[in-house]
């Protein structure tokens, strides 16, 4: 909001520069470009009162320049009045196109934040003592439809959880978000087991791209990772499937890269082969963060071209933030690396990113927000779609 105050008096700085460059040089000189400009300038900043009385201004501010100069005639005095009243209508022509087209950009977008958050709705905050956070951060900030995708379920098997990266973008990306979303929900509750959890996510997967067919038939996939808490959440159960392995962040914050034991291709392929992808299990500790993510996460550049190292930078942000504070939700841990993922990265993030973070508290507590705000994220980063 400062920045759009200050960018409104610029129509006004080049009324200024215009006397200036008047007064300063020969009177052959004239300084009528520049004060052609301003009405232009308020087009984009200023409503139509706004452009009118900047270019009824020149005008003026010309009428006085050009008398003092005694330079006032048809040339250089009325053609120039009637070239100002003509650019200061154009302007004005222009401002209502453009509130015409971004009036239509905000229509579309709000058809966008809703297909979101059908789409992709908000997880439960909390599901028993396990406390759950999300993010989703669009590598363009006026496109909040993307492949990246979450979900956590509570199911007879326990809280099971899925992250995942559908291949491609916009539209085909959201129809097979959706797939993979109503097949997990389903599977979830029916699957005795993460194996069979999976053979059901492949199976969903390849009848929908049969029924898509063309290039989603032959080359469409997604990137997965499926886990799931035992009943008393001292363990969780990962399966991997071509995706970015999640960090275990102790109450210290220190992190754990949970690595697989067996790679194994991302889900949608098994018409090219067959593939066994083994169930890890690791210990998930009271007062423990899994953070999952997608790979707009861990494949964001610095410009020396290294990769974004969550195990590296992660004890580095969150360790600072621990010893002054003593404890992180779960929302804020996601906060903390978003902002060290866009600083790593330089600024706009290099695609989309998707983060969800599960917190196992203490005795059943949520963690308390510290006393201090967390490093604040851009509006679309504030909450995940459907917030």
């Amino acid at each position: 909001m400062p920045q759009l105050l200050r960018s409104q008096w610029i129509p006004v700085g080049l009324i200024v520069l215009a006397v200036v460059v008047d007064l300063t040089t020969p009177h052959d000189v004239t300084s009528a470009p520049l004060l052609i400009a301003a009405p232009v300038a308020a087009a984009p900043l200023l409503g139509v009162r706004g452009i009118i009385g900047v270019g009824i201004t020149a005008m003026i501010v010309h009428a006085v320049l050009a008398r003092v100069d005694g330079t006032f005639g048809w040339r250089a005095g009325v053609a120039n009045q009637i070239t100002l009243a003509a650019v200061t209508a154009l302007a004005v022509l222009i401002h209502r196109t453009l509130r015409r087209q971004d009036a239509r950009a905000r229509r579309a977008q709000q058809v966008a934040a809703v297909a979101q958050r059908a789409v992709l709705s908000r997880p439960p905050s909390r599901l028993g003592n396990l406390h759950v956070d999300a993010r989703y951060v669009p590598a363009e900030s006026e496109a909040l439809i993307g492949g990246d995708l979450y979900i956590v379920q509570s199911t007879p098997y326990g809280i099971r959880v899925m992250v995942g990266d559908v291949r491609g973008k916009g539209l085909g990306a959201v129809s097979a978000v959706s797939a993979d979303l109503g097949a997990f929900r389903y599977a979830a509750d029916e699957a005795e087991d993460l194996p069979r959890l999976v053979n059901r996510l492949e199976r969903a997967l390849l009848r929908e791209g049969d029924r898509r067919g063309g290039q989603q038939q032959a080359e469409g996939f997604t990137t997965a990772l499926i886990a799931e808490f035992s009943t008393d959440l001292e363990t969780v159960r990962l399966i991997n499937r071509g995706h970015p392995p999640p960090v275990l962040i102790d109450a210290r914050g220190r992190a754990t890269l949970l690595a697989t034991s067996e790679e194994a291709p991302p889900l949608g392929m098994s018409d090219l082969g067959a593939w066994t992808a083994p169930v890890d299990s690791f210990a998930f500790p009271a007062g423990s963060t899994l953070l999952c993510y997608t790979d707009g996460v861990t494949e964001s550049r610095d410009a020396a071209g290294r990769f974004y190292d969550p195990v590296t930078r992660l004890p580095l942000v969150l360790g600072r933030r621990l010893r002054s504070v003593g404890h992180l939700a779960p929302g804020q841990i996601l906060d903390l690396l978003i902002h060290d993922v866009r600083r790593h990265a330089g600024g706009r993030p290099q695609d989309d990113q998707a983060m969800l973070a599960l917190h196992r508290a203490r005795d059943g507590r949520a963690p308390a927000p510290p006393d201090g705000p967390a490093p604040a994220a851009s509006p679309a980063e504030q909450s995940p779609p459907g917030a």
